[in-house]
């Protein structure tokens, strides 16, 4: 057994010398997998250990506040947008417990500074001892008039400063300068007194945050005990008290987590369709001696543990090479989420060893299945079979294959139409779904659909010339070796299609929507949100017939599955004013009315949350408020525009209790007929902005282009991928035919003509790839178009697609001259020597 194993061994050493342009390929396939699955582990890291560094709240030991989360039953938590309450005996509990020394509660209230609109967070004076601020001149605030700012801001003691709330603008004195250890970054500061923050605060100044001194060394007990006392509350020490600072820094941890995990799977099943295609041209250029191995007696068994050890000899060095540049991606990716506003710009990655130890895992395991993947054909064929195949080619595509190649595509094109009677997020993951299945059937049918295709092709390329009469007669008896390069191009294409076509598709009919629903003139905001106050002195100006307050923020759903399983879902939430909503919007209302909405008891639904919820009128909708306040809410309207203005709608005093500013996100106003620029030049000189409602963005815009922005980045890091892993097939599929190329030559062709022959198999290639991508995607862009905005053509960017059918053609067209050039470098009779 030693002496079989040694040479077993050198076997595959020797394996690994002679064919080192055949492993090389499946070297650079694994490699990259290694790269793109450290990158986008560093992510899901980050997102369970990273986070942003406390800017405010360096000086106190424990910060409490409450989870901003909602847990979702065998998936992930999802995020509250709003600033979650605090039980309103928080603060009393919480110093009774030993250990506490003073607990200072903080309240945030959103203003605006001046001319500029600069935004501006006002505090309590007692706050300052959360973030070491001390008097450099002045005093504290006594009245609701005083104001003390921080240094940075330039004024000084005396000096008079406009901050407006919610678009109402007060003159404030200032009384006193702070300074302090950190200068916060993301906007300035200034303290009031604590009776005008809870005239200002909708919530009347209840604790948002509350700080927590201890004794020396006892902050990480007192918080284990605050969270055994009170476990409706999060208690932070060291740098996750950032957490509790920032709203954002949970939302950013789980859109890491949820980006980087579904990356991971989608690499490591395009790593493992690439490498078991890369491995099988390795081991079809080599099936003259796994055929020779068979006939002299080895067993299936041993043909698959050579491909296999031949295989994680190279991916072992491949994948730990790919650890470095994986670590350099996944700041790329970070800057990338930064710049189209997916996660804050201060938040902090994490960088441990896990993603490396992950990837390395990960990719062998894809190499390894890969390899039995490749290894099942030579190692199950007869020893006097393989010695055939190894003379003439591996036979036609068996009937079982064709069988299941059917089955997808008839489950794809199926599924494509679930969008005809299906809306909303279900639509679109039926179109994900479909568009999955239709690759599977074309990996299945790729080898059968491209001798399909060259046979009829053939026969046209046949009589245009020499060129296409060689080309014709290469690419028919060679249709599997085709296919292997053809089926990695129509991934792409099919793939970059629907991935941004679907967003495309529901972006355009959402905005749609929202200009087709506005009836109102002009829609009002102001920098940080108007406040009611605002919106009744925009009511009362000359020639406004009616103002109408919009609030827009989310609540999570709940629903049931078919198997009856609770399911939680986040759903955009708009308030309205029921007396006023018939003059600004128009949500064509299928059933029953807005004017019933009451309160925080009743809730309109559109027509997609219908079918996701599985609610009529009068059944109930339950779930969370964006704050995590319990909602449980009467359905009294259904309307059709929900991707134009969310699937929700209630009143707007009570959506507007639930958000962390209490402000409506715009005003939409009616004007009279004369009066438009009358009232323009009023609202303006409010210090307010109005503009064309006709502009109206869709309601959860901002999301759903953070959404595609993710989608888009995905993308191109699928793509790229993709590009590298077709490149390195056609160069090996070109390269291993050097010997084919100089036969052609010897027997009488000019290497002109060769040349000519290579470029017609291109375009070949090239031509049959992009039609096979653009058939995978269709009947998933047509269903979900039709069954969204009822038209069957896909509202489709077409810079963009454009971009990805001409530069995934154009890889073909590259890959193979450049290999060709290459294959053709020795002479004739050099090449056909070297292969004796």
């Amino acid at each position: 057994m030693t002496g079989q194993r040694l040479s077993f061994g050198r076997l595959v050493r020797a394996d690994l010398r002679h064919n080192r342009a055949s492993f090389a390929g499946v070297a650079v396939a694994i490699f990259v997998a290694s790269i793109l699955v450290t990158g986008l582990g560093v992510l899901v890291e980050s997102g369970i250990r990273g986070g942003l560094a406390p800017e405010r709240y360096t000086q106190v030991d424990v910060v409490v506040g409450s989870p901003q989360y909602v847990d979702v039953p065998e998936d992930m938590p999802l995020p509250l947008r709003e600033r979650a309450p605090l039980p309103a005996d928080a603060a009393q509990e919480i110093a009774a417990i030993p250990g506490v020394e003073s607990v200072v509660a903080d309240v945030t209230v959103p203003l605006v500074a001046g001319d500029d609109a600069a935004p501006v967070e006002a505090h309590p004076w007692a706050s300052t001892a959360l973030t070491g601020f001390v008097l450099r001149e002045g005093r504290e605030p006594a009245s609701a008039n005083e104001v003390v700012v921080t240094a940075v801001t330039g004024e000084a003691v005396g000096d008079a400063v406009t901050l407006s709330h919610g678009g109402v603008a007060a003159e404030y004195r200032v009384v006193g300068v702070v300074d302090g250890p950190v200068v916060p970054e993301r906007a300035n500061h200034v303290f009031l007194t604590e009776g005008r923050i809870a005239q200002l605060d909708p919530h009347g100044g209840a604790a948002q945050v509350l700080g927590v001194f201890t004794a020396p060394g006892e902050a990480d007990r007192t918080a284990d005990a605050i969270r055994d006392a009170l476990p409706g509350v999060v208690a932070q020490t060291g740098d996750g008290r950032g957490d509790i600072e920032f709203l954002d820094s949970g939302a950013a941890r789980a859109t890491l987590i949820a980006i980087g995990s579904a990356f991971v799977g989608t690499c490591i099943l395009v790593a493992m369709f690439i490498v078991a295609g890369t491995l099988s041209l390795s081991v079809q250029s080599r099936r003259r001696d796994y055929a020779l191995l068979r006939a002299v007696g080895a067993s299936p068994k041993q043909v698959h543990a050579l491909v296999a050890r031949e295989v994680l000899s190279i991916a072992v060095i491949a994948a730990l090479a790919g650890i470095a540049p994986g670590y350099a991606l996944s700041t790329v990716l970070q800057g990338a989420f930064v710049s189209g506003g997916v996660i804050p710009g201060d938040f902090a990655l994490a960088v441990g060893p896990i993603p490396a130890v992950g990837a390395v895992l990960l990719v062998l395991g894809a190499a390894w299945g890969a390899a039995r993947i490749a290894a099942r054909r030579p190692a199950k064929l007869d020893p006097i079979e393989a010695l055939r195949e190894s003379a003439t080619g591996p036979a036609a595509s068996g009937l079982p294959r064709i069988i299941a190649g059917i089955v997808f595509a008839t489950a794809g094109i199926s599924v494509s139409t679930v969008p005809l009677v299906v809306r909303g997020e279900n639509a679109a993951g039926a179109s994900a779904g479909a568009v999955i299945m239709l690759i599977v059937a074309l990996a299945l049918l790729g080898p059968w659909l491209v001798s399909l295709s060259v046979r009829l092709i053939g026969s046209v390329l046949r009589r245009m010339s020499a060129a296409g009469f060689l080309a014709a007669a290469n690419a028919a008896a060679n249709s599997r070796r085709l296919a292997s390069a053809i089926l990695p191009i129509a991934l792409g294409i099919g793939l970059g299609l629907v991935q941004i076509g679907a967003p495309a598709i529901m972006a355009s009919e959402a905005a749609a929507q929202a200009q087709a629903g506005v009836t109102a003139d002009l829609r009002v905001t102001a920098s940080a949100g108007l406040s009611p106050a605002a919106t009744e002195a925009i009511s009362s100006i000359p020639g406004v017939s009616d103002a109408s307050g919009i609030a827009i923020t989310s609540a999570i759903i709940d629903s049931r599955d078919f198997e009856g399983k609770v399911q939680r879902g986040e759903h955009v939430l708009q308030g309205v004013d029921p007396a006023t909503v018939d003059t600004a919007l128009d949500l064509q209302v299928q059933e029953g009315t807005l004017a019933a909405l009451d309160g925080g008891a009743t809730v309109a639904v559109s027509t997609d949350a219908v079918q996701t919820l599985g609610v009529g009128i009068g059944d109930t909708v339950a779930g969370r408020f964006g704050d995590g306040t319990p909602l449980e809410a009467t359905v009294v309207a259904i309307y059709e525009r929900g991707l134009g203005f969310g699937d929700l709608t209630m009143d707007v005093e009570a959506v507007r209790e639930h958000t962390t500013a209490g402000l409506d996100a715009f005003a939409l106003v009616a004007v009279d007929d004369g009066s438009l620029d009358q009232v323009r030049t009023a609202l303006t000189e409010a210090g307010l902005t109005p503009t064309d409602a006709g502009g109206q963005k869709a309601a959860g815009a901002d999301a759903q282009s953070q959404q595609g922005w993710v989608g888009v980045i995905g993308l191109i890091v699928i793509l790229g991928y993709i590009a590298i892993a077709v490149i390195n097939t056609l160069v090996m599929a070109t390269g291993e035919r050097s010997r084919e190329l100089a036969l052609l030559q010897l027997i009488g062709s000019s290497r002109r003509q060769v040349r000519a022959m290579m470029r017609v198999e291109a375009v070949l290639v090239a031509g049959i790839s992009v039609v096979f991508g653009v058939v995978v995607a269709v009947p998933s862009l047509i269903g979900l178009s039709i069954g969204i905005s009822g038209q069957p053509i896909p509202a489709l960017p077409v810079l963009p697609s454009l971009a990805i059918v001409g530069s995934m053609g154009a890889l073909a067209l590259l890959s193979i001259w450049a290999a060709t050039i290459a294959a053709m470098r020795t002479r004739p009779i050099d090449e056909i020597g070297s292969r004796q």
